[in-house]
C-alpha cells in the first residue's frame, strides 16, 4: 500500500477547506486508514464521499472531509488530531486501528491511542463516531480477543456512539473486495457507507 496517495489526497482536502460558517455547511471528518482513504478506487466511490452524496439526498448541509492516510495506525491519527481540527468537525468518524493489529501491535498502546485521541476532539467540541475492526483468527486467539475488546472498552469510556465493525458485510466476501481481499471495492465502500448510516444519523442535527 502507498501511504504517499492517501496523504496526498487527505492534505488537500484539509488545507483547500473553506470555513463552515462562511459555506454554511458543518464538517464531518473521517480520520482513518487506507480503508477510509479509498485505496484503489476513486475519491467519490469512498465511503466518506458516499456519505457525503447521501446527506446531500436527505437534506444535511454538512460537508465530509476524507483524512484517510494509507498505512496509519492509532499512533499516526493521534499526530494528526491536530491536523484534523483546523476543519473545525461537528462530528469524527474514528476508524483506525487495523495497521495496528496487521502490524501486531500492543492492543494496550492501541487503546491508550484511541482514548486520547477520543478525548482531545470531544474536548473540541466534536461528536464522536468509533468504528471497531477485527483481525482474523490467525492471529491468535489472545490476541484476537484483546484486539476486538478495545473498541467497545473505549465507547464505554468516553461515552460515544460504536459502530463495532467497519467492515461488517464486507469482510470476506469477495464480491466487495479488491484482489488483495483487504481493501474494498466500489461497492464496498457503498456497504460501509449503507452500515454506517444508522450509527451517524442521530449524530447529526436533527437526526433521529
Amino acid at each position: 500500500m502507498s501511504g504517499l496517495r492517501g496523504l496526498v489526497v487527505a492534505c488537500v482536502a484539509l488545507l483547500s477547506l473553506v470555513p463552515a460558517e462562511v459555506r454554511g455547511e458543518s464538517v464531518i471528518v473521517a480520520l482513518g486508514d487506507s480503508l477510509t482513504a479509498g485505496w484503489g478506487v476513486a475519491a467519490d466511490e469512498a465511503y466518506p464521499a458516499r456519505l457525503e452524496m447521501r446527506l446531500r439526498r436527505e437534506g444535511y448541509t454538512y460537508r465530509v472531509v476524507n483524512a484517510g492516510v494509507s498505512g496509519d495506525t492509532t499512533a499516526g491519527g493521534l499526530r494528526r488530531v491536530d491536523w484534523v481540527l483546523r476543519a473545525g468537525p461537528e462530528i469524527v468518524i474514528v476508524a483506525l486501528g487495523a495497521n495496528d493489529g496487521l502490524r501486531g501491535q500492543s492492543p494496550q498502546a492501541m487503546r491508550a491511542n484511541l482514548e486520547t485521541i477520543v478525548a482531545r476532539l470531544q474536548t473540541a467540541g466534536a461528536r464522536i463516531l468509533l468504528a471497531g475492526m477485527r483481525m482474523p483468527p490467525n492471529y491468535g486467539a489472545e490476541f484476537t480477543t484483546e484486539f476486538h475488546a478495545v473498541f467497545p472498552a473505549v465507547a464505554r469510556s468516553a461515552k460515544v456512539t460504536l459502530m463495532p465493525f467497519l467492515l461488517d458485510g464486507v469482510a470476506a466476501d469477495s464480491r466487495l473486495n479488491q484482489p488483495d481481499g483487504i481493501h474494498p471495492t466500489a461497492a464496498g465502500h457503498q456497504v460501509i457507507a449503507d452500515r454506517l448510516w444508522p450509527y451517524l444519523r442521530p449524530l447529526l442535527r436533527g437526526g433521529k
